[in-house]
């Protein structure tokens, strides 16, 4: 079939924003001219624009667009990220920090996590942290790219200017953007598909493929094709958030801060021209006044924005795919921001639609693929997210009580108590987070294995101490040598020189 007589060349993004314009930067750079497409948005429409913290596949995500990092960072403003500081999960005063990296070194038969274990029980007391680079140079608030690429990173950023940035990228590529606020989506009599998008002003989008971007409202995927919604919220209870942006007081750390309270968590994300702030909570167990001022009551600078109010629902759409429409963002379903992964879901289901663009007719196998792929990915997450709040010692509110009381999925209690009794971990189908993300939290939670592989105690005690000396000293002199976050973002990617440029 030549492209001239592709049925399906129309490919047509409701709405703007982060999620909007990654699909259009995507697929105007990965198709340029070989397809038609539109996204149309409003400007009266707001966007979420609360998502700051990223993981590192964002990092892959750019170098696949072909996007020049320190331009990029510029551009959004963005600082480093080498993981989460969590405050607060486990017990109120005591923390642990989630990291991108590895810790120690894997044995083919058996994780770090194995030796260290053996260690301890024989009174060699270091700190799992004290082996894992990013976490150790994330403490003493230092960073730099290196060699090999060792240093596994993130970026925290401006998402409504990243938004902006892409938009510039997917118009130069070919992308037409319409302005207009989508009054009804029609449908085609006979197949049920979507065949428009009517605007306010009458104007009518035709296409052959929709990409859902619309947010929470998900005008395509539940307005016209009612593709049902699968509520999680009796594992994620938080239900609210409120976010604003402060003027920096201080200089940028390479993480992130979630410390927990009494009905949810707070965060804290330090950009290079301001920080990123907000409280996440349950209305059932914090109103929104108390919320409000408990919230108030620990931002750190001047409020350069007004409060930004949301309300939200943890769960995932039943379908991601159906018939020619597909869910890209918030549109999907949404797990709270906790470990930051709304844009990766975002960057997920744009690769694989790219990946599984049909050339004839949408093919159900295909649907049916995606579909399953896109749960997969939201399941696995999800029971991440939940494991910060079963697995907790708190006692000291109705909140965590219920959270450490509540029945969780068998695949999450499956991985908690294989863990509990042998120390293992096992990633399953490509799994967003890997075996050590597992180990940092749930050693951090409170849950310590009972038991760990065999393959450790083959070491002698001198063996291990040099294990430990080795890879320690190796983290030690690494950070050591490197230079302070802040300096280095002003070095290579300081926005505040382009700016005066």
């Amino acid at each position: 079939m030549s492209a001239s007589a592709w049925p399906l060349k129309r490919v047509v993004i409701a709405g703007g924003g982060t999620a909007g314009w990654m699909a259009a930067a995507a697929i105007a750079r990965t198709l340029g001219h070989a397809v038609e497409l539109t996204l149309v948005e409003s400007e009266e429409i707001g966007t979420i624009g609360v998502g700051e913290s990223t993981i590192p596949p964002l990092a892959t995500f750019n170098r696949l667009l072909g996007i020049d990092e320190a331009e990029f960072m510029r551009a959004t403003q963005a600082t480093f990220k080498l993981g989460i500081q969590f405050e607060n999960w486990r017990v109120p005063g005591e923390g642990y920090f989630h990291s991108f990296g590895a810790t120690g070194t894997d044995h083919w038969s058996a994780g770090f996590q194995h030796f260290w274990l053996e260690g301890r029980a024989r009174g060699l007391n270091r700190s799992y942290d004290d082996f894992c680079l990013e976490l150790k140079a994330a403490e003493a608030g230092r960073f730099a790219h290196l060699p090999g690429d060792k240093m596994n990173y993130a970026y925290q950023l401006d998402s409504g200017l990243y938004a902006r940035f892409l938009r510039k990228m997917a118009e130069a590529e070919g992308c037409r953007r319409v302005e207009g606020k989508i009054a009804t989506v029609e449908l085609n009599s006979e197949s049920g598909d979507i065949a428009s998008l009517v605007l306010a002003d009458g104007q009518r989008i035709a296409g052959d493929l929709f990409l859902d971007c619309t947010g929470f409202r998900a005008l395509l995927m539940e307005g016209a094709l009612g593709v049902g919604f699968e509520d999680w919220t009796h594992w994620l209870p938080c239900d609210r958030a409120i976010a604003a942006q402060t003027r920096s007081v201080e200089p940028a750390v390479p993480f992130t801060r979630a410390m927990a309270h009494d009905a949810g968590w707070q965060w804290r994300i330090p950009l290079q021209h301001r920080t990123g702030n907000g409280i996440v909570y349950c209305s059932a167990f914090l109103n929104d006044d108390a919320a409000f001022e408990r919230f108030e009551g620990v931002l750190t600078g001047p409020r350069l924005t007004e409060p930004n109010r949301l309300r939200f629902k943890a769960g995932a759409r039943r379908a991601q795919w159906h018939r020619n429409c597909i869910a890209v963002g918030l549109s999907g379903g949404f797990m709270e921001p906790l470990e930051s992964t709304s844009i990766h879901l975002i960057q997920r289901a744009v690769l694989r639609f790219l990946r599984m663009l049909p050339m004839g007719e949408v093919s159900p196998r295909d649907v049916a693929e995606f579909n399953e792929q896109q749960m997969t990915d939201m399941l696995q997450i999800r029971d991440f997210l939940i494991l910060h709040y079963k697995a907790t010692d708190r006692r000291d509110s109705a909140f965590w009580r219920q959270c450490a009381e509540m029945p969780i999925p068998d695949s999450l209690e499956q991985k908690m108590e294989l863990f509990r009794e042998t120390g293992r971990v096992f990633r399953k189908n490509e799994e967003l987070f890997a075996e050590n993300s597992w180990v940092q939290v749930m050693l951090g939670q409170g849950i310590v294995p009972r038991s760990w592989h065999p393959i450790a105690t083959k070491l002698e005690d001198r063996e291990m101490q040099g294990l430990f000396d080795n890879i320690g000293g190796t983290v030690a002199r690494t950070v050591a040598g490197l230079p302070p976050h802040a300096d280095y973002v002003a070095h290579y990617c300081g926005a505040a020189q382009a700016n005066a440029a």
